[in-house]
């Protein structure tokens, strides 16, 4: 396949890294100087085994590629418009543009740029972190999970084997919508806590009123996601939240890695997500609304400091 991956930080390295060991993959990203590194030394994939390096292209300016087959948009969700603007002569009418994005919505954004057949959607079980420009860490595996936001998700059989020939776990789903919500779940209430709180992901189980916050919007979320057809049961909800945060309490989230370097955060597309829906459906979720003021506030105090 013929494939585009929007942004090359941690995720897009990850993923147009290994699927570069079958496919004709291109990494396109707005810095210069990334883009001239990786096309000079590849990108290195440090895993707990060793480490590999993989040369997909990386470029700046797409405008000569051509249309691909798949493009897969990782860059940070208030990006997105702008990257599928500047990139949008990859899209054809036979395209598939998928989004591993975090939090929930992004099909809206997707909508303008592709056949609405081709829209897909999805969520990853990797992690990894940036060491430098061309090198990533991969901290741990799991299944890549897609599904079409409009169609028979059977369509992306071909996507689905091309992942699985590279490395990828991959699983499609009829009703994604509810793996998005199941990961909206934990980073719209223990990631964003722990952001505004600047604490690991251990504190909200060694604090009453910490994890109090995570329980209240655990509890608002369900509610929307039940409101919009989805069927959830809130107790088993927040025992899965508890296992995940009981998983890495060491851990650091990107909300709270954005809040403490002063960077702006994907909290729109995680607790706006969550607000959005809410609106949809006619149901109150007063605790996201107030952790969107939060990290906003958060963010505009980084920005008067500098």
């Amino acid at each position: 396949m013929r494939i585009a991956v929007l942004g090359a930080g941690a995720m897009g390295s990850l993923y147009g890294g290994y699927l570069s060991r079958q496919n004709e993959v291109y990494l396109v990203d707005r810095s210069p100087e990334k883009a001239a590194l990786i096309s000079e030394r590849g990108v290195t994939i440090h895993e707990k085994e060793g480490k590999a390096v993989y040369y997909p292209g990386c470029v700046t300016d797409s405008s000569n590629l051509g249309r691909m087959d798949l493009v897969i948009l990782f860059t940070k969700a208030m990006f997105s418009r702008d990257a599928l603007e500047k990139n949008k002569g990859l899209i054809g009418p036979d395209t598939y543009l998928l989004t591993l994005q975090n939090g929930a919505g992004h099909e809206e954004v997707l909508a303008p740029y592709a056949a609405r057949d081709h829209i897909a959607i999805g969520t990853t079980e990797h992690n990894c972190s940036v060491l430098s420009p061309c090198e990533i860490s991969h901290g741990g595996g799991g299944r890549t999970n897609l599904g079409l936001a409009y169609g028979d998700s059977q369509a992306l059989a071909g996507v689905k084997d091309a992942f699985e020939a590279c490395g990828f776990a991959t699983m499609l789903h009829d009703n994604i919508r509810r793996l998005i919500w199941d990961k909206l779940f934990i980073n719209a209430s223990s990631s964003v806590v722990s952001g505004v709180l600047q604490v690991h992901q251990g504190f909200l189980l060694s604090s009453a009123w910490g994890w109090g916050m995570v329980e209240s919007l655990v509890r608002e979320a369900v509610a929307v996601a039940c409101a919009q057809g989805q069927d959830f049961r809130c107790e088993e909800v927040l025992s899965h939240v508890r296992a995940v945060v009981s998983s890495a309490p060491a851990g650091f989230t990107s909300i709270y890695a954005d809040l403490k370097n002063g960077r702006r955060t994907e909290v729109d597309t995680i607790s706006g997500a969550v607000l959005r829906a809410a609106e949809q459906a006619g149901v109150a979720a007063p605790s996201h609304a107030l952790m969107v003021c939060l990290v906003h506030a958060m963010e505009e105090k980084s920005a008067q400091r500098n």
